[in-house]
């Protein structure tokens, strides 16, 4: 990660605040890490900030991390869930929405090459979905006059997306810069 840019960000979520810290130290330095201890204090996080990864305990008393993906699924959740787990892992995994899962217990370089992995995945994701936005909104500001921009809702709607979404992509990939100026050089204006 560029020093200019923000890091990735990371939510752990495990019952057990020692788990949970110790995750959380593990990320130091790889992402801007949050930690919460019961799920609906980790929803609420997701709820209140854009968060790109979670880690995530399955066995919590109250809601478990089986209910927290049914919820984060219900909210759209737009990150990448890591189930981090004491649970040995059964055929009922195989229609569950997470992304990667790692049994307790996990060492240092594994937790981070799993994040890693992950920031990766979906900054490529977030790149393309900034592509297919950005390249729209391009060329509507090359041909329409900037009056007709201004006061046109999902053109505004789209110029606010594509921010967010280039923000997010160079949060989570190093080499943005140069796939942005790649695309960048592309005209899309008429002759």
């Amino acid at each position: 990660m560029g020093a200019h840019e923000e890091l990735p960000r990371a939510l752990v979520v495990d019952d057990e605040r020692e788990v949970a810290d110790a995750y959380a130290l593990r990320l130091r330095g790889l992402c801007d890490v949050e930690t919460d201890y019961d799920g609906e204090a980790a929803l609420e996080t997701v709820r209140d900030r854009e968060i790109d990864v979670i880690l995530l305990d399955r066995h919590m008393p109250g809601m478990s991390g089986d209910d927290i993906l049914a919820e984060l699924a219900a909210m759209e959740f737009t990150g990448r869930v890591i189930m981090v787990t004491a649970i040995d892992p059964d055929f009922d995994i195989l229609d569950m929405p997470f992304d990667d899962y790692l049994c307790k217990p996990v060492d240092r370089e594994d937790v981070r090459a799993a994040v890693t992995q992950q920031c990766t995945i979906l900054g490529y994701a977030t790149l393309g979905e900034y592509f297919s936005v950005e390249a729209k909104r391009r060329v509507i500001a090359a041909e329409l006059p900037a009056e007709q921009r201004d006061s046109h809702e999902a053109y505004q709607r789209k110029q606010d997306r594509s921010r967010q979404l280039e923000q997010r992509a160079r949060r989570l990939l190093d080499e943005t810069t140069n796939l942005l100026d790649t695309f960048d050089e592309i005209a899309r204006e008429s002759g």
